[in-house]
């Protein structure tokens, strides 16, 4: 079909007739047809600030731990972190932090005595994800639950009560290779950190302000 206008003479005059196309339509729809919203900001990959190189002195400032002073090992996806205390210095354990909410320091810790396998392993993401629940018991157990003699109320609330106490404590429970990765990322961390006259206090001390501090004139 040919989409371009028609010249054809009526009478005496010519005129164009547009497409069959181009025509306006008959009928609308009873609906509107918003257009697609047109995103103009390009999607471009993530990339660090220039300050935030491994081994940097890190001011968390969000979260459980907000205040203290980290210790930058990777950066990895997203705009995501992997940092540590290290946990014997000032209790903060190997985790990641989004790269939002830091403020990278001028101090920098010598991180060339860690081994670099150890954390590319740690850094990847089904290391921090938690163990899927045990499996539910089968009908059998399910039906054999009816078949327990009745409880007094004081009974049931006793037992729910220790049941929930239990399985609070056995969350808290840190696996044990997790405990290991911990002090062997920490025992060659704190090797270097040793090293420098101070940092070990520096790390182990909180970030605050105080009245009349006016941080866009520190330096970091």
């Amino acid at each position: 079909m040919s989409t371009k206008p028609v010249s054809k003479k009526f009478g005496k005059s010519t005129r164009e007739v547009p497409a069959a196309a181009d025509k306006a339509k008959k009928w609308y729809n009873a609906d509107d047809e918003s257009d697609p919203k047109q995103v103009r900001k390009a999607i471009r990959a993530w990339a660090p600030r220039a300050s935030l190189q491994p081994g940097t002195v890190l001011i968390l400032l969000a979260g459980r731990f907000r205040g203290k002073r980290v210790v930058l090992l990777k950066n990895l996806e997203q705009g995501v972190l992997l940092v540590t205390g290290p946990f014997k210095i000032n209790g903060v354990p190997l985790r990641r932090i989004n790269s939002r909410y830091v403020i990278a320091t001028s101090v920098k810790v010598d991180i060339s005595g860690l081994d670099q396998k150890k954390v590319d392993e740690i850094a990847q993401p089904k290391y921090f994800t938690a163990e899927k629940a045990k499996e539910k018991a089968g009908a059998d157990a399910f039906f054999k639950q009816g078949e327990k003699p009745q409880r007094d109320l004081w009974q049931f609330y006793s037992a729910e009560t220790t049941l929930a106490n239990a399985i609070r404590l056995q969350k808290k429970q840190i696996s044990s290779s997790r405990a290991a990765d911990q002090k062997a990322i920490d025992k060659a961390l704190i090797a270097s950190i040793k090293k420098v006259e101070m940092l070990p206090s520096y790390l182990a001390s909180s970030f605050s302000l105080r009245q009349g501090d006016k941080p866009h004139e520190m330096a970091w």
